[in-house]
């Protein structure tokens, strides 16, 4: 079984789906660590509440590659072997990809290769697009880049905002990470 280290910088929704799954009897992965740029990031004290060991670590001050190198230590000591993202909302460095490359996935509201980086919803809606979604990918040095592992397709209906929208594409987040970590942390 794979020990999973997740990375949040929020409330981590994406987090407590992979946790949950995690918790399932079949479940090929378990989370062995949730860190945080936010040592306040709610998700991080859930994790706590939930008996799943934390570690947070903010970057105000630090040099990036000091930051990271905390980062990795604390994944490195819980035995980590796949990272997954899951709201984190830092770009990792080249070097920090570099060290883990292959082990880093991420989930992103949109079909990329379609609506790389922020407001993927708004940008959606204002290209006129029927179809919306989200995507697990590997993590590369090019922001959104990696190869697709899974998407999952949402509608977009007539009157959405970019507020109803993500609401939507994120219960078909909840649904298609768990099933995409489980998939890729399988030998």
């Amino acid at each position: 079984m794979k020990k999973i280290g997740i990375l949040i910088s929020g409330r981590g929704s994406n987090m407590m789906s992979l946790v949950a799954a995690s918790r399932a009897t079949d479940s090929r992965y378990e989370i062995a660590l949730v860190a945080s740029d936010k040592p306040e990031a709610p998700g991080l004290a859930w994790a706590a509440d939930n008996k799943i060991p934390t570690f947070a670590q903010s970057p105000k001050g630090m040099p990036k590659a000091e930051y990271e190198a905390e980062i990795d230590a604390a994944l490195r000591a819980a035995n980590v072997e796949i990272i997954a993202l899951a709201g984190y909302m830092r770009l990792l460095s080249d070097d920090f990809v570099a060290h883990w490359r292959g082990r880093i996935i991420n989930i992103h509201p949109s079909l990329l290769p379609k609506y790389k980086g922020l407001d993927t919803h708004a940008r959606a809606i204002e290209a006129g697009d029927v179809i919306a979604g989200c995507s697990v990918h590997i993590v590369t040095e090019d922001l959104d880049g990696g190869e697709i592992l899974g998407q999952a397709e949402v509608p977009i209906l007539p009157g959405d905002t970019p507020e109803i929208l993500s609401n939507r594409v994120l219960a078909a987040e909840h649904r298609l990470y768990p099933q995409v970590l489980a998939d890729f942390a399988t030998p």
